[in-house]
């Protein structure tokens, strides 16, 4: 993610998004290539001393010169979107991990990204709110048209979500494919994490 945001420079090699090679970006050009990026980070990354209405309208604040109005427009969308329309005033530590996870994505959501990265958004949820961040994820794909790039163990969520899944072992991409594909292939790894998968199921059949 680091390198896809040009946050890091690869040591060779070249980074393509959006039909350019960033790892020539500098300055200006670098700034405005982050633009296009919305972010949801592992648990949320909201600020414990803002309110929900603060933490969604921070970008805006802090990157442009919008006027309140426009402001308070553009964060009651955010959070519409995201099934929230009341409680603005509440703070992180009064909210559930799912209801933070809403609040991270209508920031995400803030300056109309065309690219949403999450990094790891189930990781320590039970699973019915699991199950809400997927069909959250799943909500803004299709309603904002967004390409969404997930970092994820979660096996369940990436076979449900995913168009194209990449799976990374010992810093190497050794798949590329589709879920049904990932679902047959034979590299060790990705046999073991099946299995492993299984387990978890059956078990909870049990």
């Amino acid at each position: 993610m680091k390198h896809i945001l040009g946050l890091l420079k690869p040591d060779s090699g070249e980074v393509w998004v959006s039909g350019q090679d960033i790892t020539k970006l500098k300055g200006k050009k670098l700034a405005d290539h982050r633009l296009v990026f919305g972010m949801l980070f592992q648990n949320a990354a909201l600020f414990d001393d803002m309110n929900i209405f603060e933490n969604v309208a921070f970008p805006l604040r802090e990157h442009t010169k919008m006027p309140e109005s426009k402001i308070t427009e553009k964060v009651t969308k955010s959070l519409s979107i995201l099934g929230m329309t009341t409680g603005y005033d509440k703070y992180p530590n009064e909210l559930s991990g799912g209801m933070r996870k809403r609040v991270g994505l209508a920031r995400a959501i803030i300056r109309e990204p065309s690219i949403l990265l999450y990094d790891e958004p189930t990781t320590g949820l039970d699973p019915v709110t699991r199950t809400t961040v997927d069909e959250l994820i799943e909500k803004l794909k299709r309603e904002l048209r967004l390409t969404s790039i997930v970092i994820s163990h979660d096996i369940p969520s990436a076979l449900l979500l995913a168009d194209f899944i990449a799976f990374l072992h010992n810093g190497e991409i050794v798949f590329w494919g589709t879920p049904e594909e990932f679902r047959n292939a034979t590299h060790p790894a990705i046999c073991g994490f099946l299995k492993a998968e299984e387990r978890t199921v059956l078990a909870l059949r049990q």
